[in-house]
Order: structure tokens, then C-alpha cells, then sequence
């Protein structure tokens, strides 16, 4: 009988590799995250740049023809006053989203880690969730109905005799409309309906990283419960409020569905790149746009990260 260290020849390579992995481990991580990184290098990086790439093309608007003589021209476009109108507006409802899912998901988010024991916990967690698990263009399509003249919402409303104040709001020029369907008032509200849940579970997990012993050292100190939560628990949960608004600003930034099914007419920024690429055949322009949110995202991030954000994810 052969020796337990015994190989047949065959084996040998084999044997040689796993020597060789195993005096240099850093060569095995490299062979694991190549093809992840090679993915990631090709696919991802190289659209983005083959997008940038394109953004420099020209486009006839006689002949519609998109042609690769480079220009700079779909930049300057960008601050056309109809264009630029488009980023604004964009950015203008990106930031109030993110902020009211702050101001909404805190207090939720704070009860979860703080208060909620045992299946309540559960229950919230599952309540926060629910929304997630149904369908995207669902809920968007439900909300059109429900805010729709004769919905839920406007029955609602009529029962707490707050009618008056709702045809108030719809009739201020920059939030209002015919209904609450075709108003930005409405649209503010699906996006934070929509996004919300991206806010409370990273606030929830950055207050319950926050440890026990130093709410009850600030106690021992004299504080109240008002000094404790903004000298202590707001500043360690704040890194989560700005991962939390990672989410929402980058989410809101980058939709289109919403923008086509709720609200007056003005387009987004993804909105305007569907109809530059799939109506108008311009993709030019339709790149130029889409490296804006890039853009800003990748300043956000930034300063996100500044801000010790990616530690509460």
C-alpha cells in the first residue's frame, strides 16, 4: 500500500498550487476577487466610461444621426434654462425627500432601538419592511389611485375636516395642482413613502451600535434626557441619518417612474434621459445627463464618507 503522502503523479500540479496559495495567501485573495473585479472593471466601469465616451458625440437634429465627431456642446447644453431647469428641479426634490425621511424614520427608528422589545421589534421591523417586498411600479400605480380626487387620502382628509387646508396647499404655484395626484405635493409624498424604509434601518442599526454605559454615564452626570439625546445619542446616530440619505438622495435622483405617473408635467433628470434616448434618439445629450447624478452622487459620497457614513451601513 502507498504512504498517506503518497500522490499519483496527476495529482502533482495540484498539490504544487495548493503550496503555493498557501505561502502566499494575498495571491489566493487575488484569484478569489479577480473575477468580481473583473466584472465590475469591464462591465460596470467600462459602460460608465463608454457612456462618458458618448456624451462628446454629436447629434443633427435635421437628420437625427448621432455622429462621433467629438464637441463639447452637450455640456453646455446642459445649462440651457429648460435643462438646467430639469437638474434643478431634480436636486430641489432629491433634498426634501432625503429630508423628510429623516425628520419621518428618526423617531421610527429611535422606538425601534431604544423601546421596541421582544415581538414588537419584530412587528416593526416586519411593518418597516412590508413595503419593500411588493412591487416597485405596484406601489407607484397604487398611489396614483390613492391620491387621486375620491381616493383614500381626500376621504380621509374630509373626514378630519382638513379639506380647506389641502385645496390651500394645491394652490400655491410651486407645490400644488389640480389634485394630489398631479401635484409635487404629491410626488414629494410617494418618493418619501417609497424611500422611507432605506432611512430607518441604517438610523436603527447606528443607535443600537451607540453603547448602554454612556446614555447612564451622561445621566450620572446631570443631564436630562434632552441633553443625552443631542450631546450623545444624536451626534453617535448621525452617521446613520447620512447613510440612511444616501439612499433616498441617490434613489430620488436617479427615477423616473415616479416622475411620469404622479405630478404636474416638467421632466426629471431620469425622465429626460428616457425621452433623449428612447424618443428623440439623441443619446448624446441623453449621456451628458446621465453623468450630472453621477456626479453629484460622487460628491455626496464623499462628503458621506467625511462624515463616517459608511460605517453605519
Amino acid at each position: 500500500m502507498s504512504s498517506p503522502n503518497h500522490f499519483p503523479s496527476q495529482w502533482m500540479p495540484l498539490r504544487q498550487l495548493s503550496d503555493l496559495f498557501w505561502r502566499q495567501p494575498k495571491l489566493l485573495l487575488l484569484v478569489l476577487l479577480l473575477p468580481p473585479l473583473a466584472w465590475f472593471g469591464i462591465v460596470y466601469l467600462g459602460s460608465l466610461l463608454a457612456l462618458l465616451w458618448q456624451s462628446f458625440y454629436t447629434f443633427d437634429d435635421f437628420t437625427m444621426a448621432v455622429t462621433q465627431q467629438l464637441t463639447l456642446a452637450n455640456y453646455q447644453a446642459l445649462f440651457d434654462a429648460a435643462n438646467y431647469d430639469v437638474v434643478l428641479r431634480t436636486l430641489v426634490m432629491a433634498c426634501a425627500v432625503t429630508l423628510a425621511a429623516a425628520i419621518l424614520g428618526f423617531p421610527i427608528a429611535y422606538y425601534m432601538a431604544r423601546y421596541a422589545k421582544g415581538w414588537q421589534k419584530g412587528a416593526m421591523y416586519v411593518a418597516v419592511m412590508l413595503p419593500m417586498w411588493a412591487s416597485y411600479i405596484v406601489k407607484a400605480y397604487a398611489w396614483t389611485v390613492i391620491l387621486a380626487k375620491g381616493g383614500v387620502v381626500y376621504w380621509f382628509y374630509n373626514q378630519l375636516g382638513l379639506s380647506s387646508v389641502i385645496d390651500a396647499l394645491l394652490a400655491l404655484p410651486s407645490i400644488g395642482g389640480n389634485s394630489l395626484s398631479t401635484s409635487n405635493l404629491g410626488r414629494f409624498t410617494v418618493f418619501t413613502y417609497i424611500w422611507l424604509p432605506f432611512m430607518i434601518l441604517p438610523i436603527q442599526a447606528s443607535i443600537e451600535r451607540i453603547p448602554a454605559n454612556l446614555i447612564q454615564a451622561s445621566a450620572d452626570l446631570g443631564a436630562t434626557p434632552r441633553q443625552t439625546f443631542f450631546t450623545v445619542i444624536l451626534p453617535l446616530a448621525f452617521p446613520g441619518v447620512v447613510a440612511g440619505s444616501i439612499f433616498t438622495f441617490s434613489l430620488t435622483l436617479g427615477d423616473y417612474i415616479i416622475p411620469q405617473l404622479i405630478g404636474p408635467s416638467g421632466l426629471y433628470i431620469g425622465t429626460m434621459v428616457y425621452t433623449m434616448q428612447g424618443s428623440i434618439g439623441n443619446m448624446p445629450l441623453a449621456a451628458a445627463f446621465t453623468v450630472v447624478p453621477v456626479l453629484i452622487i460622487a460628491l455626496y459620497l464623499t462628503i458621506a464618507r467625511r462624515l463616517g457614513a459608511f460605517d453605519a451601513l
